[in-house]
């Protein structure tokens, strides 16, 4: 298959930063090309490029991209940007941006993941883009008041020596520590990624470990993030994934399904990345394609 790289400049306030991304297809077939919005935050885009199989079953273009600071996109002086730098909308006007460089904003669809989700709801329910047909939604949440109430829930089953280790190192801030994240190794591997973790798995959390924005997570920037209150507004015809296992738990997926007019949920056996999971990753590619070609 066809694959094109490039970087394009990225200006915020006074200072240009450059976004990379790589397509995969060819952006004049026709056919309107599916963004993929990655997770993290912080993470790159190496874990999602199994989705380049959309491509193969239905030649629509697939667009990868590291978001701003992270993985190819990554800067000097990335570290020492005040949690205020990070923001929803910086991560929006870099989407805009790239859209409008691509020149599809006219017709194009996302797929976004955990976080890549929320941005994805964030950025249809508020900016509205008339050019934006399509939008999927793969274990990401309305707010993180609800994403910390699942983790929280899922948490609360695991054994007491485990739950117990992870409540302390979080209160008395020592995530740091080994023990830590030996226990978060098991919540991982029933909620998050099978182990032993796909190579592009290991490539993307690389990244953020490498370079982390470590200011906005669920402790930073985005703690008190909701788009509850707009998710109505979404007009976009909608596909919403979770999986049985998943982090995301219903509670996460169930307020867009109830709020968003022209909507379909489609639910996989596993953990929180679908298109990693054997059992699950074909039935996923299917889903999405069928979605995008006859929703």
């Amino acid at each position: 298959m066809a694959e094109v790289t490039g970087k394009v400049d990225f200006k915020v306030g006074d200072d240009t930063y450059q976004t990379w991304y790589k397509i995969v297809g060819d952006l004049t077939s026709g056919a309107h090309p599916l963004i993929v919005l990655h997770g993290g935050p912080g993470v790159s885009h190496d874990y999602m490029t199994p989705l380049a199989e959309i491509h193969n079953k239905c030649n629509i273009p697939v667009v990868f991209y590291d978001q701003i600071g992270i993985g190819k996109s990554f800067f000097e002086g990335v570290a020492d940007k005040p949690k205020e730098f990070w923001t929803v909308d910086l991560f929006m006007d870099e989407l805009d941006n790239l859209v409008a460089h691509l020149g599809v904003q006219n017709g194009f669809a996302l797929v976004g993941h955990s976080w890549g989700g929320m941005l994805g709801a964030h950025y249809a329910s508020h900016r509205h883009p008339v050019g934006l047909k399509h939008l999927v939604i793969t274990s990401g949440t309305p707010s993180m008041a609800l994403w910390e109430q699942s983790t929280r829930q899922l948490l609360q089953a695991l054994p007491a020596d485990v739950r117990e280790t992870i409540e302390r190192h979080e209160k008395e801030g020592t995530t740091d520590s080994p023990e830590y994240e030996k226990m978060v190794g098991i919540f991982f591997e029933k909620h998050v990624c099978k182990s032993p973790w796909p190579k592009v798995m290991e490539t993307s959390f690389a990244a953020m470990m490498q370079h982390p924005t470590s200011e906005f997570t669920i402790t930073g920037t985005l703690k008190s993030w909701s788009c509850l209150d707009q998710i109505h507004t979404i007009t976009t015809p909608t596909l919403l994934t979770n999986g049985v296992m998943d982090e995301a738990q219903d509670v996460c997926i169930s307020p867009f399904f109830q709020r968003i007019p022209h909507v379909k949920w489609a639910q996989f056996s596993q953990r929180h990345m679908p298109f990693l999971e054997e059992e699950d990753q074909a039935r996923y590619f299917q889903v999405v394609a069928d979605f995008l070609t006859y929703a």
